[in-house]
């Protein structure tokens, strides 16, 4: 007898790795010849200017959708009353330092009073597991070495300080409800279907419309690239082998400068390597994060399979094909950066 996949509630699921998760999860339920009752996937995500259903077109039919802010406590309430979800994976999230900086606000609202929300409901509800999706930032900046699981948190963003927050809240159910959570901190992802506010998107974006890449400094701030597709790999083997109560770096040990990894996107794209320009930096920009992995490496056999140069180019060649959907974002992006 089949097992029987578990009820799922992903927030944030038409987002970007929200979404790589749910295409993973369905996918393999589909080559497995797994037929899932429409029902037993739900998403629940608010559709900001971030999210985007176009990201689910492929597995459109396979889920419950519901349009919902996760500040919504009462709303909130009733999905889980109705739904009774086993397991939630929590990406729902206000993600952009940028925007942060601008405005805090929507920020601490969303992650962390919507946080609180959804733990709550979680343990009102007996919900059996709750995954929730924190990122690395919320260690701060390291000059050498790597951060592991046990490193102190010290955000220095507004973006970070609120994941931060929210991250030291879901501990804090842990240990003060026996809460049953695991958390998850990634690395910079990139791939299909990012928004374009990030580096790697906003990049090919400004390179298609004949424009020059913005850098901010002079673009030796170092980041850990980590593919969107091998960050949900990585998730989900924690969902189905992670031990409650703990947490779980998520990188790909692809460490680059960001001018560096910009150089190799137009080397990719086939363009000039002056088709980029320095800009003022960000406030309070880190200048490096590097995660230790080697916790789920061992605990749960996960390797990362897409190293940067290959990630590049896989993620060039979807942006060709899909040059309207970034296009459709340029308007927003023009707002972001007062251009």
């Amino acid at each position: 007898m089949r097992k029987r996949l578990p009820k799922i509630l992903v927030t944030g699921g038409a987002g970007f790795i929200g979404s790589a998760l749910v295409r993973l999860i369905l996918g393999d339920c589909r080559r497995g010849g797994l037929n899932l009752p429409y029902g037993s996937f739900i998403i629940v995500d608010k559709l900001t200017y971030a999210g985007d259903l176009k990201r689910l077109q492929e597995v459109k039919g396979k889920f419950k959708f519901y349009k919902t802010d996760i500040c919504n406590k009462k709303q909130i309430d009733l999905i889980f009353a109705k739904e009774k979800p086993e397991i939630i994976v929590h990406f729902a999230a206000e993600s952009h330092v940028d925007r942060s900086i601008s405005d805090a606000t929507p920020f601490v609202e969303t992650n962390i009073k919507g946080t609180q929300i959804l733990v709550d409901a979680s343990r009102k509800h007996k919900v059996q597991k709750f995954i929730f999706i924190s990122t690395d930032e919320v260690y701060g900046e390291i000059a050498n070495g790597k951060f592991n699981e046990n490193s102190p948190i010290k955000p220095n963003s507004p973006y970070a300080a609120s994941k931060a927050a929210a991250d030291l809240l879901v501990q804090s159910y842990i240990r003060t409800y026996k809460f049953p959570a695991i958390i998850i901190r990634p690395s910079n992802n990139y791939g299909p279907w990012q928004y374009p506010e990030k580096l790697i998107p906003l990049a090919i974006l400004r390179i298609l419309g004949g424009g020059k890449v913005p850098v901010y400094g002079k673009g030796q701030n170092v980041r850990e690239w980590l593919y969107v597709d091998d960050c949900a790999r990585g998730i989900m083997a924690i969902m189905r082998q992670g031990k409650i109560g703990q947490i779980y770096n998520l990188g790909s040990a692809c460490e680059s400068k960001n001018l560096d990894t910009i150089k190799l996107l137009l080397k990719t794209l086939a363009v000039s390597q002056d088709r980029f320009e320095f800009v003022k930096d960000r406030l309070g920009h880190d200048l490096r994060y590097s995660l230790n992995s080697r916790k789920i490496t061992k605990e749960l056999s996960w390797k990362p399979n897409v190293l940067l140069a290959k990630g590049l180019k896989l993620t060039v060649d979807w942006s060709l094909k899909h040059q309207a959907w970034l296009k459709s974002k340029l308007k927003d992006i023009n707002k972001l950066y007062k251009e």
